[in-house]
């Protein structure tokens, strides 16, 4: 056993600055007149512009925008983006921010001064008048940021909105915020309380290979996630990584979910629910060779690649030595795993086993380790997800290779789809004799001799 460790369009888009709308306020270059920076910027934008036609969709779809709206404001804001650091340098103290407005995103730059209308809309942009200049805001923040300890209950964000010119602080009890912003120290004249009735908290993706922790100290990873009716989802995972109940947290310590099934020995699975800050996704982390794309769990044969990914080691490949193996731990048998040459140490426990685009097992154990090379016996994902009443997210549910016969003769036996079978039940199929090993509910396809993890040839 691998201890846990402790611890749309196809035509291309053509740019041209006669596409692009100019700002009905830019002042025009004259003859003796350097062109401003952000119309140079724009040019030069719309010069390189190549955008990715799924960008333009989502713009069109989301934003409400036209085609040629979406390729203008595209252009437009990268121009504004390159010219920011430049504006502020020469607006200096009297600077109030920039942003972009509008549906082909017009450049609009805020002062202090209305002396610096002119130099403004020389620069190509819309000049706005504040009170306050952004230095002024962001020194606010800053010192909000300092006291994040004693900010009250229910205070979810603070921002300088240069566009209000105001340091926003959100939160659910107004009174309480306002008690907190007049003790301070800050320029109260600076800050806006508003009533925020918003919950925020981490977003999180759940994906094969990456590390989980379980309780306050041990080590395991993610095998792959997996959706379930009437649930959350989660993923699954080795069962000697925890038992039924424990607790687990991610990335930073962020608390996960918890252990809904757990088999050790006799199996090694396990399956975690986890809680609304995650969201399953079909993927492995392969480490420094990116993201795998899971779409089935269709079981590979024996010789077949394989690639294992866990928390540890990372991402290691191999074969497939033997299905349907039993291996002794010092804690018990465990039976039905499949051995490999992958290589793994602790901490890759529970990871993932596929192979090309499709989900193997967990981790269970092995020998060895990834400077020597060793052996390692992962467990069958279908079994898992069957026993679970589990579906891979984004791959479906449990799949093995259909039984091949002859066309026209099916073969004879006692053995049917549709049936629930109990532990030690005992079956006919294609002549031979099978012994379930494993409660469930057969399915098309799940026939004895293709699924060595539920039937036992006898």
């Amino acid at each position: 056993m691998l201890r846990k460790h402790v611890v749309g369009m196809s035509v291309a888009l053509s740019l041209t600055l006669a596409t692009i709308p100019v700002v009905a306020y830019a002042a025009s270059a004259g003859a003796n007149q350097a062109p401003n920076p952000y119309a140079q910027a724009r040019e030069l934008a719309a010069a390189v512009a190549n955008p990715d036609p799924k960008v333009i969709a989502g713009l069109e779809r989301d934003l409400g925008l036209t085609t040629d709206q979406a390729i203008a404001r595209l252009v437009n804001e990268s121009a504004a983006a390159q010219v920011e650091a430049d504006y502020s340098a020469r607006l200096g103290s009297a600077f109030g921010g920039l942003w972009v407005t509008g549906p082909t995103a017009e450049l609009v730059l805020a002062t202090t001064q209305i002396s610096g209308f002119a130099k403004i809309s020389e620069l190509g942009a819309k000049p706005v008048l504040v009170n306050h200049s952004l230095n002024d805001l962001t020194a606010v923040t800053a010192q909000f940021d300092r006291q994040a300890r004693r900010m009250p209950a229910g205070v979810h964000a603070w921002f300088a909105d240069i566009r209000a010119n105001k340091v926003v602080l959100q939160a659910k009890n107004l009174v309480a915020a306002q008690k907190f912003v007049d003790a301070s120290g800050v320029n109260t004249a600076l800050v806006e309380v508003q009533k925020s009735v918003e919950q925020p908290r981490p977003f999180h993706d759940v994906r094969g290979g990456d590390a989980y922790f379980i309780g306050t100290g041990s080590r395991c990873s993610v095998g792959f996630s997996v959706n379930r009716a009437g649930s959350q989802g989660g993923f699954v995972t080795a069962g000697h990584c925890g038992n039924v109940g424990a607790t687990t947290s991610g990335f930073n310590r962020v608390a996960q979910g918890t252990f809904r099934g757990s088999s050790f020995p006799g199996n090694d699975y396990a399956w975690v629910e986890v809680n609304t800050q995650w969201t399953p996704v079909g993927v492995v982390n392969a480490y420094n060779q990116g993201i795998i794309n899971v779409t089935g769990s269709q079981q590979g044969a024996v010789g077949a690649s394989i690639c294992r990914s866990g928390s540890t080691t990372q991402y290691r490949c191999g074969t497939i030595s033997q299905h349907n193996t039993s291996v002794t731990y010092p804690q018990g048998t465990v039976s039905g795993v499949t051995r490999t040459t992958v290589c793994a140490e602790p901490g890759d426990s529970g990871g993932s086993y596929i192979s090309g685009n499709q989900a193997q097992g967990v981790t269970s154990g092995g020998s060895g380790n990834c400077s020597s090379g060793g052996t390692t016996f992962h467990q069958p994902v279908n079994e898992i997800l069957q026993t679970y009443q589990l579906t891979l997210a984004g791959g479906g549910g449990p799949t093995s290779s259909p039984t091949s016969t002859p066309t026209g003769t099916p073969p004879g036996g006692t053995w049917a789809p549709g049936v629930a079978y109990a532990v030690g039940a005992t079956v006919t199929y294609d002549g031979a004799s099978y012994r379930c090993l494993q409660a469930h509910t057969s399915q098309p396809g799940w026939t004895p001799p293709a699924v060595p993890a539920l039937w036992q040839r006898i």
